[in-house]
Formats: structure tokens, C-alpha cells, sequence
């Protein structure tokens, strides 16, 4: 990193504030050098993918259900049916992952606190002040002082709320010693609560909560699960899906301020967001060498940009306005792939007519090699070997650099993030479901034309003439009430019926056979996406349940590999530009981690639930219930049931007064009840005494009545029973 500093100084680097980077300024006759590097590395990029490029361009056509090229059919093959099982998989796969994935209310990226968090505390707890009134209030209301500063009482009750009782900081993130209130009178202490009833806060996990909240905040903005949803299908066709981000994005905010004479006016402000984006595998190529993102030495993005998105770019931060326009005016330069005739077009269109006016964009991430730098008159100190290297990103339009910076994310990452729905350990891309079953598809579609070429052969009858038998120069034209004419005295039958044997059901066995293959390829049962008339286990709901729970661990497989290869680095990453580029109050200072919760996020919720239901049950016991922080096991049940516990339960604080109304109107009640029954009603004895029979005898004595108590026996007494 000192090094990257010491290179910021040098000749050819302007310092811009506020930015994101460091513009880096070439010298006209070392832009070529530039150029011929990046495009050097790009042509070996371009043909390490060849081999590759064929498979997808294969999954693409069984997808579509379209024969290539390369596939010729004999001159009596009739049909030339596709049945597309190909798309059937890809979409149930796809189905899967986002009902895994997406399945919550939440984004499947959590934050939480370490196990020992350094930088704040674990557990914090409130503590009143010992002086919390005045000597003469204290002798005139000797009752003011109580432990717990939540502890609010009820009106009447003679005690005196201490100043900055009800107060709790807003962000206790920001310290991590002692929190006090504004007016010093409570504290807000490191460590677990000495009472149980006083509240117990944790910082930690509420500083993580609060990072959670914000990156998925990010994440909604960006439209974040709309991309990685096109990434994940992607990835069930062709294997590999690939987010780009989050980087830096200058988004309008739109603003209409009012005057005093009641005009508005339009004033938009540009703030900066972090944004991902989903990129197709067939403009990406990293480093052929590289197994991952985090191998590649370098990434390039291929961009087919138009005149109209090339100008937009002149405006954005570090692009150079100069060369862009000499990039409009040499005139568009795309040049169409071979791929692209295939999977962007159609016969009846001209792929070169289709892209004659479009521009090529070369965006490289990567590193350079400090000789290099010197090459290009850079000052690189000393200090530095030849050997070291710096990354930078660079924008190529034909022979123009409009775009070169230095990487601006710290810690140096590149900012694409690709996955595998199953990894091919010695290769950048994955296997999809297309190619896992490529060879059923063809075995498939060739056993489906051989039954229908068949059918059509069947179904019809061929006919053997003995024409030497028939009157000649007739219509050999066959419809009902057909006549034939024969020759006097010819013997034998002229006219013969001919039926070819129908093979259809043993082909249509055969195509049975592979897809059931098919099926074992990819690990994706024709039952778990509706196909009927499925025997045996199928047909009892316990029978279904464990063939969909068997089906299911390929599907947590591929999800494990989103979680490890998406969803964690793309948490570290929004975790790490906020830390670099939030503009506003982060009040995290701390060490925390990200947990992808893909795989886990609907069986480990659904458990936790359960589990805290359960316990909260046992709370419930009187005996128990002094014991548990009921206002934290609350919180963590309504997180475990994707509920924002903000939004529903009160703070400590609001709990503690509301807890006071309660029984304040508890107790009102209680004594307008115990005054109601210490006045007799009319007709009944005065207080304390016994109410009278209609014979004027006191009801329950030996005397008389029976009605109402009785007064006790004597043991002395005879007849004393016990």
C-alpha cells in the first residue's frame, strides 16, 4: 500500500478530490504501447475461450431447441423434429435456485458480529447515576432513588424520574469505552448487566444489523436481485454466471426546490451509490490462466456501445472527452464475432448490416508491470522493483485510450464476481445443465424422428402392380372405388397391398430410456417440475416428500457454490466500499463478517423459530422467567421470522412506560373495585357484620339460618366432630 502511495506522485498522475481514482495521463506516442499490451492480452484471452465458446454455443441451441450448422440430415429423413427436454431442465433449474436463493423476504447476504469483536464491545448495559437529585429532595422524597433508570413507576407513586433516565444513545458504534447520556446522569457501561432486570444491549450485533440494513438497501436501489437472477439463469444454461460491482455510479437524484414567489425549480442531485450489474459470459474474458476471479490477473469486458451511450461516457468522471470524439468521428468499428451470428440474429438478418453502426469498447482490469509505468515516464521511486505491479482500469475505443485509472478499491479487488452452477476445477467456467445432458438431447431428438419417419411409413400402404396383368394405359392413381382392368385370361392377383411394420413404440421406448439419463445427468427429476403419470413412490405424500428432499441436495449443491463464489465476495465488497466511499455516518468501527445465507437462510430460520418458540415457552414458567432478557429473545424471534423488530417492538424505554400505564390503570381499577365492595348494598347489614335472615336472625349461627358462614364449633364443645 506505501508503495501504491509513493506511485500516486509520480509525473503522470493527477491528484482529482472527491473522486474515486487517480487519472492517469499518457503521452500521445505511449498510448499505442498501451493499446497493443491490452489487446495482446485480449486476443489470448479471445482464443483460450474457443473450445468453450462451442459449448455454449451447443447449450444455446439445445436450449432453443434449434439443429447448428454442423448437423446434416439424409435426403429421406422426413422429420426434423426438437424436443426440447433441454429447456424444460434449464428452467426448473433456474426455478430452483430462485426459490432458494430469493426465497425470503430478505436479500440472502447477512452481516454479523465476530466472535470476539474487536473495536466495539459485546454487551453493554445501562447504569444509573448515584446522584440523582438534590439533598433536599432526597430528604423530602426519600424514595427517590431505584436501580433500574427504566423503572418509571406510576403517577402517585412518590418517586422522581431521574434526569436522563429515558435516554439511550442513537449509535453505539461510535465509542466503545463508556457511553453517557448528554447530561451525565446515566451511563452506558461495557459488559453483561449486573441485575437481570436491567437492560442489557449488545453494540456488536446491532452495529452488524445496521450494515445489513444498509447494504441491502444498496442492493434494492441497483435492482440488485433483478441482475443476479440473470446471472443465475445464465448459469443453469452455460454454466457460469458473472455479476460486475459493486462500483462506483453517479446517480441523479430528482429535486424541485420552492421559492418565496412560489416558482419551483429543478435542482438534481448527484450523489454516489455503489451498483452491480449482470454481464453474459460471452463478453467477458479473464485471464486464460486463471481457475477464479481472484487468480486473473486481469478481466476484460467486451462493450457493443452506440454513438449516443459513447457520448454519455464523456461526460463521466476521468473519461477523456478528447479522445472520445476522435472515436465518433473515425466512425463505428464493431466487428461481430462468430458467435453472434448464432445466438443475436436470425436467417433473415445480416448480423454486419446489424452492427455497422455500433462501437467496440474494450474495458481491461488488470494489473501493469512498474517497468512499464517507467516506460511510460512514470516516476516510480527506487524503492520498487521492476517485478511489482499496480492495478489500473483502462477504456480502449479502436486506437483511443478514453478511459485509464488507477484500481481506486481498497483493498485491490477486481470487480466482477463469477460463479459456476458446477465447478470444472481447472477451468474459469463451469458445466450448465445443457451441456451435463447434451448427448440425451441428440439421442432424444434422433430416437423422435425415427418414430415419426416410421409412423409415416407405417400408416400408409404401398402398393405392388403386375402391370403385365392390367389393360394398358391406366391410371395407376389410387382412391376409393378404384377399378382396375385386366387382360383376358391373365391368371393371379395383379394389385398388391403392402404394410411396413410399425418400430414407433420401441423408439419412443428408447427416448423414454434417455430421458430417464437425462434425468440422472443433472440431478433434476422429470417429477420435481410436473411431469405426470410418474408410478411407485409418487403415489403417497411421504413417498413424494423424500424423492423431492433427494432431488433437492443437487440444487443446495449449486447454491452452496453461489453462496462461496457470489454472494460472500459480493458482501465483503459492498462492506468494503462503504467503509471507502459512504458519504454519510457509518458508525461501524469494529470487526465484522458476512455470512451468505443462501443455502441456509430458509431451513436455519425455520429451526431458530421453532426453537425460540420453544423456549419461550418454557420462559413462561414463574420460576424461569427471572432469568431470561425477554425483550432480546423477543427481538431475535421476530429476526428469525423475517420481521424488522423496529417497526413492531418498542424500545426499553417505551416498554418500561407502557409497562408503567398498564399497571397504573391496573391499579386504579383495583381500587375502585376494593372501594365498591367495602359499601353494602341497601337491605344487608352494616360493614363488618352479618346479614340477617327474614326471621331478623343473623344468618350462619347455631340459632337459625343456614345461609352464609357459620360460626365455628368449640373443640371443648360436645359433639365436637373434628
Amino acid at each position: 500500500m506505501a508503495e501504491e502511495n509513493t506511485l500516486l506522485n509520480a509525473n503522470h498522475i493527477v491528484d482529482v478530490p472527491d473522486e474515486e481514482g487517480k487519472e492517469l495521463k499518457l503521452p500521445d506516442n505511449q498510448t499505442s504501447n498501451v493499446i497493443g499490451v491490452i489487446k495482446s492480452r485480449y486476443q489470448s484471452a479471445k482464443d483460450a475461450r474457443e473450445v468453450t465458446e462451442k459449448n455454449w454455443l451447443s447449450a444455446y441451441q439445445n436450449y432453443r431447441g434449434v439443429y447448428g450448422k454442423n448437423v446434416k440430415f439424409r435426403e429421406h429423413e422426413k422429420s426434423k423434429v426438437f424436443v426440447k427436454i433441454t429447456k424444460a431442465k434449464v428452467l426448473a433449474a433456474y426455478g430452483m435456485l430462485v426459490d432458494v436463493v430469493f426465497g425470503t423476504t430478505e436479500f440472502p447476504i447477512g452481516v454479523q458480529e465476530t466472535k470476539v469483536p474487536e473495536g466495539l464491545v459485546d454487551k453493554a448495559h445501562l447504569q444509573p447515576s448515584i446522584e440523582t437529585s438534590s439533598p433536599i429532595q432526597q430528604e423530602a422524597e426519600p424514595e427517590i432513588g431505584f436501580s433500574n433508570p427504566l423503572d418509571v413507576g406510576y403517577a402517585g407513586d412518590g418517586k422522581i424520574l431521574p434526569p436522563g433516565g429515558l435516554q439511550l444513545l442513537d449509535d453505539l458504534g461510535q465509542q466503545t469505552e463508556e457511553y453517557t447520556s448528554e447530561n451525565g446522569n446515566v451511563i452506558l457501561q461495557p459488559g453483561p448487566a449486573p441485575d437481570p432486570s436491567m437492560p442489557q444491549l449488545n453494540p456488536a450485533k446491532e452495529a452488524a444489523r445496521r450494515m445489513q440494513r444498509l447494504i441491502h438497501d444498496q442492493i434494492d436501489e441497483s435492482k440488485g436481485d433483478i441482475e443476479i437472477r440473470r446471472a443465475m439463469f445464465e448459469a443453469a444454461l452455460l454454466g457460469t454466471g458473472v455479476v460486475k460491482g459493486p462500483y462506483n455510479f453517479n446517480k441523479r437524484i430528482n429535486k424541485w426546490s420552492e421559492g418565496e414567489d412560489g416558482k419551483r425549480t429543478y435542482e438534481p442531485l448527484d450523489v454516489r451509490v455503489p451498483r452491480i450489474e449482470f454481464v453474459s459470459c460471452w463478453d467477458l474474458y479473464p485471464d486464460p490462466y486463471a481457475t477464479d476471479v481472484d487468480d486473473s490477473d486481469f478481466i476484460i469486458q467486451r462493450r457493443k456501445m452506440t454513438r449516443s451511450e459513447l457520448r454519455k461516457l464523456a461526460r463521466a468522471p476521468y473519461f477523456r472527452a478528447d479522445s472520445i470524439k476522435k472515436c465518433l468521428a473515425d466512425g463505428p468499428n464493431y466487428v461481430a464475432e462468430d458467435f453472434e451470428y448464432t445466438i443475436r440474429t436470425d436467417d433473415s438478418s445480416d448480423t454486419g448490416t446489424l452492427y455497422n453502426t455500433r462501437f467496440e469498447v474494450i474495458e481491461y482490469w488488470g494489473v501493469m508491470d512498474a517497468e512499464f509505468l517507467r516506460e511510460l515516464g512514470v516516476d516510480v521511486a527506487d524503492s520498487v522493483s521492476d517485478l511489482d505491479e499496480l492495478q489500473c482500469n483502462i477504456w480502449i475505443c479502436g486506437d483511443q485510450v478514453i478511459r485509464a485509472v488507477l484500481n481506486p478499491f481498497l483493498p485491490d479487488r477486481l470487480p466482477y464476481n463469477a460463479f459456476s452452477y458446477e465447478d470444472n476445477p481447472y477451468s474459469f467456467w463451469g458445466v450448465g445443465v445443457a451441456e451435463n445432458m447434451e448427448d440425451s438431447q441428440q439421442i432424444m431428438n434422433g430416437h423422435a424422428r425415427m418414430a415419426i419417419d416410421n409412423l409415416a411409413l407405417s400408416g400408409s400402404v404401398v402398393f405392388d402392380i403386375d402391370e403385365t396383368a392390367l389393360v394398358p394405359g391406366q391410371s395407376m392413381q389410387i382412391y376409393p372405388g378404384k377399378v382396375f382392368r385386366r387382360q383376358s385370361g391373365a391368371p393371379g392377383q395383379a394389385v398388391y397391398a403392402i404394410k411396413f411394420p410399425n418400430t414407433s413404440q420401441e423408439n419412443l421406448m428408447m427416448f423414454d430410456k434417455f430421458r430417464q439419463l437425462a434425468d440422472e445427468q443433472t440431478g433434476i427429476p422429470s417429477y420435481s417440475h410436473g411431469q405426470t403419470g410418474v408410478q411407485s413412490m409418487t403415489r403417497t405424500a411421504s413417498g413424494m416428500s423424500m424423492l423431492l428432499g433427494a432431488a433437492s441436495l443437487n440444487i443446495k449443491t449449486v447454491v452452496k457454490n453461489i453462496d462461496d463464489q457470489l454472494l460472500q465476495p459480493l458482501g465483503e465488497a459492498f462492506f468494503n466500499w462503504n467503509s471507502q466511499f459512504y458519504e454519510g455516518p457509518l458508525g461501524v468501527h469494529g470487526d465484522l463478517e458476512i455470512k451468505a445465507m443462501g443455502t441456509t437462510s430458509l431451513m436455519q430460520k425455520e429451526v431458530r423459530s421453532q426453537r425460540l418458540t420453544m423456549f419461550m415457552q418454557t420462559a413462561a414458567n414463574p420460576a424461569i422467567a427471572p432469568y431470561v432478557k425477554m425483550s432480546t429473545l423477543i427481538k431475535e424471534f421476530a429476526h428469525s421470522i423475517d420481521l424488522d423488530p423496529e417497526e413492531l417492538l418498542n424500545t426499553p424505554e417505551e416498554a418500561a412506560i407502557a409497562a408503567a400505564l398498564a399497571g397504573a390503570m391496573n391499579g386504579q381499577e383495583a381500587g375502585a373495585q376494593a372501594g365498591a365492595a367495602g359499601q353494602a348494598p341497601a337491605g344487608m347489614g352494616g360493614a363488618g357484620g352479618l346479614p340477617e335472615d327474614v326471621t331478623g336472625q343473623p344468618t350462619g349461627t347455631p340459632d337459625g339460618g343456614t345461609i352464609g358462614p357459620r360460626i365455628p364449633q368449640d373443640p371443648s364443645a360436645d359433639g365436637f366432630t373434628g
